[in-house]
């Protein structure tokens, strides 16, 4: 099912960079914000950010992070400062302000509601955080979903980490992504690892949750544009592409505008 990605990775990286520098100079900012959280896609998004010349301030936002997840994002973060000069850092532990949100709402005896409002809690306080160092520096908040994720089955969390100024890889498949990265040199830790999203506190990873991997679902997602249905497929093929519909029909209030209750000129 895999799609080997064919994009032209040099042309590409110049595109993206080039897209990034002119987004920046008409809005008039300093540079960008980037949330590093050891994955391939804040690994690429920051490290495209890192050529414009621009100021570059990546963020560690841990909330009871795994170590693995800590240090794949340190080591990047370490290799970028080594070869671009614009490039800086902060930590900011979120821990204590994530459990002191706890402290402060109801809960409920229903665990699996709980745990993912807690899961997108995490996500929001870190879209919080990083509209803050934006504020305060200048900057604008760079979002590191690509096309699959953002477009295809809404892995993300509304007002969290899809709450962004500008997306630099949101048309790029997960394929591409790699492909870019390994262009782009970034550590070979993050190129292998797992892609998880970190915030049930766990080691499940973002297969585990979809229930599919990246390889699949972007198998699914040009099935799909290409007019295919479920009816087309069979066993493994059949139900990767049926919960990638699945998803993607559940997930479509967080691609589509918010709805707006437009009132007719006869009640104005």
């Amino acid at each position: 099912m895999a799609k080997k990605s064919t994009i032209q990775t040099e042309k590409v990286n110049t595109h993206i960079v080039e897209w990034l520098k002119n987004y920046a100079a008409n809005a008039k900012v300093n540079g960008f914000v980037i949330g590093i959280s050891g994955g391939v896609d804040s690994a690429v998004t920051s490290t495209l950010c890192a050529q414009t010349g621009l100021n570059v301030l990546c963020v560690e936002m841990p909330i009871h992070q795994a170590e693995s997840q800590v240090s794949r994002g340190r080591e990047h973060i370490e290799q970028l400062k080594n070869r671009f000069p614009n490039v800086s850092d902060v930590k900011t532990d979120l821990t204590e302000t994530f459990e002191s949100f706890k402290n402060a709402v109801p809960t409920t005896d229903d665990a699996a509601k709980l745990s993912l409002a807690l899961a997108n809690t995490r996500a929001r306080i870190r879209m919080t955080s990083l509209y803050y160092l934006a504020g305060i520096h200048g900057l604008l908040v760079a979002g590191t979903g690509n096309k699959v994720e953002d477009f295809g089955v809404g892995f993300y969390t509304k007002y969290g980490d899809g709450g962004v100024d500008l997306s630099p890889i949101a048309d790029l498949m997960k394929s591409d992504v790699y492909a870019l990265g390994e262009f782009l040199e970034i550590p070979q830790s993050i190129l292998t690892a797992a892609p998880t999203d970190g915030l049930f506190g766990d080691n499940r990873t973002d297969e585990d949750q979809l229930g599919a991997s990246y390889d699949e679902l972007e198998w699914a997602m040009l099935a799909a544009e290409s007019g295919k249905s479920a009816s087309d497929f069979e066993g493994r093929e059949k139900s990767v592409f049926e919960i990638y519909k699945r998803l993607n029909t559940n997930n479509k209030h967080k691609m589509d505008p918010i709805p707006v209750c437009l009132i007719p000129k006869t009640l104005k």
